[in-house]
């Protein structure tokens, strides 16, 4: 059963999409079966694994309004290395829409639990404001990825998000967890970037990701190609950086599974 990731940072600029698009090629280049639902009416995500958003005949607003399965619209992009629920402009109009329904924090929810065996992570691209279609990712996420830079105001932003995780928790998703903090743009010469990392480490310990994502002209220049970085250079460090966050994040979904069966057969045994 696939692990529901939701990228997400209400402070724009911090590297959200370009980890979405990154993570999800990565994990398909190791092998896993990956889904990508751009939850963002801007597109950056789909225009970023190669899927014209322009150009969509169906797109993430119909599984949030008419019930599209999310299995007969997946498409497969195949430049990228993995499967995308593309979005374009028309996902603006869902806001307003989304409120007529009674179910509307779960719609999204419900199209992903039809499909949750047919992927090893499912990862959602959430906007960065706080809205219904955020709220949407929240409920149907297992956990949220963070990304962020590694400055003064950054740490502003997270205090806000991790309050608005927290008022997830308490009324629609109370197994909502962090998966953890991304320290992304990463400039190790500069000595606040160093500051913050540190300050980050001291308090959030484990929930911080080992992997640093460093400020990379080759993973800047990807989107324009509609290219993960690693199918743009597989050499530069930003593609080496988002390897290696794919590998962080298997061992910790293999330790999880190995946990869960590890108490399972003790309640057996009871």
């Amino acid at each position: 059963m696939a692990r529901v990731i939701a990228i997400a940072n209400q402070k724009g600029g911090v590297g959200k999409t370009t980890t979405a698009i990154n993570i999800c090629a990565s994990l398909g280049a190791s092998g896993q079966n990956v889904l990508l639902i751009d939850m963002d009416p801007q597109g950056n995500a789909t225009m970023g694994a190669g899927v014209d958003k322009h150009d969509l005949e169906e797109s993430v607003y119909d599984v949030l309004l008419d019930g599209k399965s999310i299995k007969e619209m997946a498409i497969n992009a195949e430049q990228a290395g993995f499967y995308v629920i593309p979005a374009n402009g028309e996902l603006t109009a869902a806001e307003i829409h989304l409120l007529d329904y009674d179910d509307r924090e779960y719609r999204l929810t419900n199209a992903i639990e039809k499909i949750k065996d047919d992927y090893d992570f499912i990862f959602i691209d959430c906007p960065p404001s706080l809205n219904m279609l955020s709220l949407n990712s929240l409920t149907a996420a297992d956990s949220v990825l963070i990304p962020m830079q590694c400055e003064y105001y950054a740490l502003e932003g997270l205090t806000a998000l991790m309050g608005t995780i927290q008022q997830i928790q308490d009324s629609v998703n109370p197994d909502l967890q962090v998966e953890g903090l991304l320290r992304t743009m990463f400039d190790g010469r500069n000595r606040l970037a160093i500051d913050v990392s540190m300050e980050l480490e001291s308090h959030f310990g484990d929930q911080v990701f080992k992997t640093l994502i460093p400020r990379n002209v080759r993973l800047a220049e990807a989107p324009s190609y509609g290219l993960p970085v690693m199918y743009h250079d597989i050499n530069s460090s930003g593609a080496q950086a988002y390897l290696e966050l794919a590998v962080e994040l298997i061992d910790k979904e293999d330790a999880r599974k190995s946990s869960s069966a590890e108490t399972k057969n003790e309640k057996q045994e009871i």
